[in-house]
């Protein structure tokens, strides 16, 4: 009787650990996390659930999802779960039906609206798109009006969103919540801004003093400056776009109970500080910032609609096109 009723108390007390032993079996992972990040969130998950055997895939979202494509077409999906760049693309998955919903139980702690209304897609952080400067510009930008100012005549570098997946949903934000949509892009145009080429190409451009502002992902500048290179990051006072590194499980998963695991695992306070230690923006509201960036009050991320931003997909590309003659 006393060794049952201390096995008991033990299940009472650490309910969590006995059900990760409880799950087991493969469970492979498709991600375009950088390859540092996808072993640091494997392992992490494995020291959790040791009975899982999870593996992972690690390439760009576009290769992801042309892997992806070419497997569904041969009726042998792979992947039992998905973590990837954006919101859009796995919007466009969930339109062809390839996601399975899931009401997870550890949305409590998180902002409203920023996960799929349907549980088919989890934001796991928010990498936003702000201005960064070299040190030696005249003015320190606070707006994104800022950019079309004369001072910072041709002095402008942003990604494209025709090469850019998170560039072309910064567009869409910005068009969606500045007054005057597109004519704010015209205005950059007209400025003399540059668009071309990715985030790593603004900031080797900016720190190098070849462009004095430039339009950029948050933590590339913050890690830069940290390591003494001379530029300052800017979250804009309107607000910022933000992509969310979603995670999903594929409607075709043979180990939908591991496939959840890992969903809440992401999910959870300690799934969430790992993002941290990674130095991004955790996306549950409870978990703090990396060095170097504001207190989470002091960030206003914008309102984005993955589902019309997928919508407008090309009509989006066509009018920047257009605008800066690409």
């Amino acid at each position: 009787m006393k060794r049952l009723a201390l096995a008991i108390l033990a299940a009472a007390l650490f309910p969590a650990a006995a059900l990760a032993q409880d799950i087991a079996g493969k469970l492979v992972l498709y991600t375009s996390q950088p390859n540092t990040d996808a072993q640091q969130t494997v392992d992490a998950f494995r020291a959790k659930f040791p009975n899982v055997d999870l593996s992972f895939v690690r390439d760009g979202t576009p290769r992801i999802l042309a892997k992806l494509a070419a497997e569904f077409e041969a009726g042998q999906p792979q992947a039992d779960v998905l973590l990837i760049a954006d919101s859009v693309t796995m919007e466009g998955l969930k339109k062809d039906g390839r996601l399975m919903a899931y009401e997870s139980s550890a949305l409590s702690s998180y902002p409203a609206g920023i996960h799929d209304p349907q549980r088919q897609w989890f934001a796991t952080k928010l990498i936003t798109t702000g201005i960064v400067y070299n040190t030696k510009a005249s003015f320190k930008p606070s707006s994104w009006a800022d950019l079309t100012k004369p001072d910072a005549k041709g002095q402008v570098i942003m990604p494209s969103p025709l090469n850019s997946g998170a560039a072309l949903i910064h567009a869409a934000t910005l068009t969606g919540n500045l007054e005057g949509g597109w004519k704010y892009y015209e205005a950059l145009k007209d400025n003399g801004a540059m668009a071309g080429g990715g985030n790593g190409d603004v900031l080797k451009s900016v720190s190098g003093g070849d462009k004095l502002y430039g339009v950029i992902v948050d933590f590339m500048p913050i890690r830069e400056k940290a390591k003494g290179a001379p530029v300052e990051f800017v979250f804009p006072k309107e607000g910022v776009s933000a992509v969310s590194e979603p995670v999903a499980i594929l409607k075709g998963t043979r180990n939908p109970e591991a496939a959840k695991a890992f969903i809440d695992f992401l999910l959870s306070k300690e799934g969430q500080e790992i993002a941290l230690k990674q130095g991004y923006i955790p996306a549950r509201g409870d978990v703090p910032l990396p060095a170097g960036y504001p207190p989470r009050d002091q960030i206003k991320v914008m309102a984005f609609d993955a589902a019309k931003a997928l919508a407008d997909e090309r009509k989006n590309k066509m009018t920047f096109a257009d605008i800066f003659g690409q």
